[in-house]
């Protein structure tokens, strides 16, 4: 060991606190907590034969060591957090969760309840379900709520008030509370029923219609029995499809892992009432902690936000610190949380579940990434590129006769889009239309900054003449041969070509892919993808500029009002032909304002 690291390590205090391990460049490579500083150190330092590899990768990227001390344990778990969290160095487990998953909302407060669709887990008194991992199942549910009960369909929180029946109520799929007088306590009971099904009590559910539909014989009211026959029949079909992995109808997330050795796989079981409703798997790259701290660190990090917090997490791995992790996510709740390692029962059969999960995925992920590898070495070959094309940016443009012209940067990352890396640039110097003087203003404006890395593949939607124009800016920019540049354009059916063509700089013929056709269809969708990022972003602009040439200088029009018209009618051309009456239903838009508007638009037409 270095011997101004031994004798920086001779003065640590036993106290608990958080430590900064750096490079030689002075980056922050991993952050960790400990009870007692010198003696968590000094496992990072001690005879290489005494460590195990992963310590020993870490510890030969050290070249300094900072300490921060805490006054407990717990302050010291929440500043490691935080510093996780600013310098997201390389060697800790670092939580890309930045998908937010849908839930289902029911505001029990309201007088006549509906079911929605959100984002976010608020604290409002409403009840909430989910969060659903696969919102295709997810939807599947609420059509069949929609079908099997008569809640009010109306996407608005407060219920709006109808002067006759909309077209759900009219075919017999809503009970109309908005235009109809209808019983609270019929209406209430349709939301109890519909919250047992959500809470996964469908067999309670099941055996309470099965009641009501034999009273209902015995009064012969055949109509109600049948219709409350049917009801029970499909929910019947929907327990069959239920998979019921407890007998105490608990809630709990359920953590499993997989390793290899540059690798890792964390995955979520999700079991709400005894039902297993959905999986997660979180990958990991470059991770030198142990399975105790990967876990512990992504519990911190995932229920930091506002994810659900179930009434037990069961883990693969005992915690040392498995008090503090628990007090802290008492607070979270608001109520105790068990954290678990059982050793036998069907919890443990929950954890082997789990890791079997996350073994199968880390499988898979390793199949695609060997796949990706190939693909992008063929690639890497047939353009003959001294390096493998691991990141590839992809420009195009979008513009009708000039008009509102944008452009569009698309980043895939080993073969897969990195969508966090995407921009959009609005045109600011290019008035008239030209493709070239477009293409030449957004690449100064990407590579005259070094706000993100170099690719190692940049490919331009165009023929020679786009490839020639971003050949010439990398010149002026002094960066000609950091990267490869290639154009893409499209095949010309009419003089027989088959494929798409791939052109490289001082070249005339486009590259040959025809034994390495999948190598060309990954470019292909990578061009098509900028082309889809352009346009969207092109209609965007445009739909905002025409509802800004068509409301602009009606008074007390601003920002707010044209973006409540614009969600409630969705298109410009509706807003022009709605009537004064449909106007003054939009929020925010009274009755004087919206014969304002409609004034002015008839004056405008005419």
């Amino acid at each position: 060991m270095d011997e101004t690291l031994n004798e920086k390590l001779a003065e640590i205090s036993t106290d608990p606190g958080v430590y900064l391990m750096k490079d030689n460049a002075g980056r922050v490579i991993y952050v960790g907590k400990a009870k007692n500083l010198k003696k968590r150190l000094a496992a990072y330092f001690k005879p290489p034969e005494q460590m195990d590899m992963k310590t020993g990768v870490l510890v030969k990227k050290i070249a300094d060591f900072d300490t921060i001390l805490t006054g407990t344990e717990t302050e010291a778990l929440m500043l490691e957090s935080n510093l996780i969290k600013r310098y997201r160095p390389r060697y800790n487990v670092i939580l890309k969760d930045d998908k937010r998953y849908p839930s289902l909302r029911i505001d029990i407060k309201s007088e006549y309840p509906g079911i929605e669709v959100v984002r976010k887990i608020e604290n409002d008194g409403a009840l909430y379900f989910g969060p659903f991992t696969s919102p295709t199942a997810m939807y599947r549910t609420l059509k069949f709520i929609h079908k099997t009960f008569k809640l009010r369909k109306c996407r608005k929180r407060t219920l709006p008030r109808r002067t006759r029946p909309c077209l759900n109520c009219q075919m017999d799929g809503c009970l109309g509370p908005c235009c109809r007088s209808v019983d609270k306590a019929v209406y209430d009971e349709v939301v109890r029923e519909v919250v047992l099904l959500l809470k996964g009590r469908a067999p309670e559910l099941i055996r309470k219609i099965r009641e009501e539909m034999n009273a209902a014989a015995a009064e012969q009211d055949f109509e109600q029995a049948a219709e409350l026959r049917d009801k029970m029949f499909a929910l019947e079909k929907v327990v069959e499809k239920q998979s019921v992995v407890t007998t105490d109808f608990e809630d709990r997330d359920v953590l499993g892992i997989a390793r290899a050795p540059d690798h890792a796989v964390m995955t979520l079981l999700t079991v709400r009432n005894g039902f297993l409703i959905g999986s997660r798997h979180f990958h990991f790259s470059d991770i030198l902690s142990s399975d105790e701290e990967m876990v512990r660190a992504f519990i911190h990090q995932y229920y930091e936000t506002d994810h659900f917090i179930p009434r037990a997490l069961l883990t693969p791995v005992p915690l040392e610190d498995e008090d503090l992790v628990a007090e802290w996510l008492r607070e979270r709740k608001g109520r105790k949380v068990n954290l678990l390692h059982p050793r036998r029962g069907e919890k443990v059969r929950l954890l082997e579940m789990a890791s079997r999960n996350a073994e199968d995925e880390l499988r898979e992920w390793t199949a695609a990434a060997s796949a990706s590898r190939d693909l992008l070495t063929r690639i890497r070959k047939c353009l003959r590129m001294e390096h493998l094309p691991e990141r590839i940016e992809c420009f195009d443009n979008s513009n009708i006769s000039g008009t509102t012209p944008v452009a569009a940067m698309v980043v895939f990352e080993k073969g897969k889009p990195r969508k966090a890396d995407y921009r959009r640039y609005t045109i600011r110097t290019v008035t008239e239309p030209d493709d070239y003087a477009t293409m030449a203003e957004v690449l100064k404006r990407r590579y005259g900054k070094t706000d993100m890395p170099y690719p190692d593949l940049l490919m331009v939607d165009g023929g020679k003449g786009q490839l020639n124009v971003a050949v010439a800016v990398m010149k002026e920019l002094g960066i000609e041969g950091r990267f490869t540049v290639i154009g893409i354009a499209k095949k010309d059916e009419r003089l027989g070509e088959t494929d798409d063509k791939i052109y490289l700089p001082g070249r005339a013929n486009p590259v040959n892919f025809s034994r390495d056709r999948d190598a060309l269809f990954l470019l292909q969708r990578i061009r098509d993808e900028a082309h889809r990022f352009a346009i969207t972003f092109h209609r965007k602009r445009r739909r905002k500029s025409s509802l800004g040439s068509v409301l602009d200088g009606i008074p007390g029009i601003g920002r707010e009002r044209k973006k409540s018209l614009l969600n409630h009618f969705g298109s410009v051309r509706r807003i022009r032909a709605a009537a004064v009456e449909e106007l003054a239903a939009v929020p925010g838009i009274s009755q004087q304002m919206a014969e304002t508007i409609r004034r002015n638009l008839d004056q405008m037409s005419g």
